[in-house]
């Protein structure tokens, strides 16, 4: 476990949120003069663990990185009991753990608030397959999504961490705009400066790619119906960034100029 410190208020502890988003959560808070504690991911299925490192945190930023949710009953638990707030980053898409995360939440009591999202990280899954030669294989190319940018979504939750008014909020955050997944990729082949395409595969063929992943048959079948939903009816978009931080969504557009370099 790490500990940072900014100034002498109580910390933020930070545990199952890594990657781009964990990153950008520690740097606005360093910028608004907070601690910020990290936690292994591990930590979150060792009570005793989690129940040691929550010991003076203000508030704890949550994510849960497995894919079930054994061990949340357990993790969620140890937060009702030692914290005042949690702040949970879960997903918009259906038939994965973070539904059932949400619910424990809601039946432990502890004050807390959703942000729902899906993120532009998840375009990072098509790295491999665009420096090797461009063509990303997966199902539903039509499908109109809604990414938000990583530092959106670290803005809404530091301000959730931070300030008062947040508790038993669930709040969908999007980007400005909904391209298809076949259009993300396009962009990012533009950005990166080389050609990238859409190539579709069956439903069948994404479900076992999934189920290779150790998500449940109902799990995945439930992600398919959510993608094969947005074909004919794309995900709207939210003004909950704005709302909140004062600042308008970033696009799919800036964020694929700012990570080009990882597809090339």
């Amino acid at each position: 476990m790490t500990d940072e410190r900014v100034d002498g208020t109580s910390p933020v502890l930070v545990i199952g949120v890594s990657g781009a988003v964990g990153r950008h959560v520690g740097l606005q808070l360093a910028a608004s003069g907070v601690r910020a504690r990290t936690l292994p991911d591990r930590g979150l299925l060792a009570p005793a663990t989690l129940e040691a490192a929550v010991q003076g945190a203000r508030a704890v930023l949550l994510g849960w990185p497995f894919p079930t949710a054994d061990g949340a009953t357990d993790a969620v638990g140890v937060l009702a009991r030692e914290v005042g707030r949690v702040v949970f980053l879960s997903s918009a898409v259906p038939g994965r753990p973070e539904g059932a995360v949400e619910a424990l939440l809601a039946g432990s009591g502890v004050p807390h608030t959703v942000l729902r999202a899906h993120g532009f990280a998840a375009a990072l899954q098509w790295a491999p397959e665009i420096r090797a030669g461009g063509a990303v294989r997966g199902y539903g190319g039509a499908a109109g999504l809604n990414p938000v940018d990583e530092r959106d979504v670290a803005a809404v939750a530091v301000r959730a961490l931070v300030e008062d008014g947040h508790d038993g909020a669930r709040y969908l955050l999007t980007g400005p705009e909904c391209p298809t997944q076949a259009e993300q990729v396009e962009i990012i082949g533009a950005a990166a400066g080389r050609a990238a395409e859409w190539r579709e595969i069956t439903r069948e063929a994404a479900r076992r790619r999934m189920s290779a992943g150790g998500r449940s048959p109902a799990a995945v079948d439930e992600v398919l119906d959510f993608i094969q939903a947005r074909i004919t009816a794309p995900e709207p978009a939210t003004t909950t960034v704005l709302d909140l931080t004062g600042h308008p969504a970033r696009g799919f557009r800036a964020w694929a100029d700012d990570h080009a370099a990882l597809f090339r």
